[in-house]
């Protein structure tokens, strides 16, 4: 059964700048729904490295993933934006307004409607599905996983890694004081990981085997050990009771491919510097936007979502200013 909702802006992407723009949309004065195809507020950050040190966001000298998103949540709660999680937007309408300008209908794959003034894109690099690791594929859900959600999960555990990125090296230096032992293998001699991290995994106790990979995984509805295969030939036998599988993940933009919105490679939307497609009404900020000198980090998203909300305030009601004013100059409750 189709539920259908009508807000101002409709926010499709609950990362960092989905959820600022949650907060800055209510400081606007907008009523808000933020939809997302995953289960979880955070988007990105959420599903790949919740405890994750982050040391780039302003005024946090380091703040870990699910902090950053527990206190993104708290700003916008007061404003109370719907999320619609588990909800992957798919379709899109464009229908005439009760004022004449054009307003959008957007249906999520689950049967949920929303019609909104306008709509922002924050969906960070679109749907992502992880690389698979086929000599454990049986075994997910049960000690393969792709993502470090909780570092005590893994405590007192022999966990092996497969990976030679950043995620890998993240996972390996933040589970070796947790695990019983922790190995990653690469299949490459050489890493793609900042080398500020590698440096830290390899002065580690944790075991570090190249020009391998996970050949076959041990264990009846539960991992007990792995076989780790050289290009060499030579083949070890390791214990294990959790693999983590950071190959990476293929991603796409799925159906806003179908919005008549520009895009560039099938991955990123362009904007102009009020953060506006190339369709009156809809806006997009963070790392899924592109334009002359895009840098593609979360401070950076941050500001464009307030660029974005602002000039969707002003497209929504044209004797609004852009300019917000200064939230120093709101009343203390808000």
């Amino acid at each position: 059964m189709t539920t259908a909702k009508t807000v101002d802006l409709l926010i499709v992407g609950a990362g960092p700048a989905g959820l600022f723009a949650a907060y800055y949309a209510g400081f606007r004065g907008l009523s808000v729904a933020v939809m997302d195809s995953l289960s979880e507020p955070g988007g990105q950050v959420n599903a790949l490295y919740p405890e994750k040190e982050i040391f780039d966001i302003a005024g946090f000298p380091a703040v870990r993933g699910r902090e950053l998103v527990e206190r993104l949540l708290a700003q916008a709660e007061p404003f109370g934006p719907e999320y619609l999680l588990g909800h992957r937007a798919d379709a899109l309408e464009r229908v005439p307004g009760p004022d004449g300008r054009e307003e959008f209908v957007v249906t999520s794959r689950e049967g949920v409607t929303v019609r909104a003034g306008a709509v922002l894109i924050t969906g960070g690099i679109g749907n992502f599905t992880p690389r698979p690791l086929p000599a454990a594929r049986v075994f997910e859900g049960e000690g393969l996983a792709y993502f470090v959600r909780r570092l005590e999960d893994y405590a007192g555990a022999d966990v092996v890694i497969a990976g030679g990125g950043d995620s890998a090296f993240d996972w390996a230096h933040a589970l070796h004081p947790v695990a019983n032992s922790v190995t990653l293998v690469h299949r490459r001699d050489t890493f793609r990981a900042h080398p500020a991290t590698v440096s830290a995994v390899q002065a580690s106790d944790v075991e570090i085997i190249t020009n391998a990979q996970i050949s076959a995984v041990h264990g009846t509805g539960a991992i007990d050990g792995v076989e780790v295969s050289t290009t060499g030939g030579a083949v070890k036998t390791l214990p294990c009771q959790k693999i983590i599988a950071a190959l990476g993940f293929t991603a796409n933009l799925g159906p806003l491919l179908e919005w008549g919105i520009e895009v560039t490679g099938r991955r990123h939307i362009v904007v102009d510097p009020a953060m506006r497609t190339t369709v009156p009404g809809i806006f997009a900020a963070g790392d899924i936007t592109d334009y002359p000198g895009k840098v593609r980090l979360i401070a950076v998203g941050f500001g464009e979502a307030a660029t974005a909300v602002n000039n969707a305030a002003h497209h929504l009601d044209p004797a609004q200013p852009v300019f917000p004013g200064h939230s120093t100059d709101a009343p203390a409750s808000v």
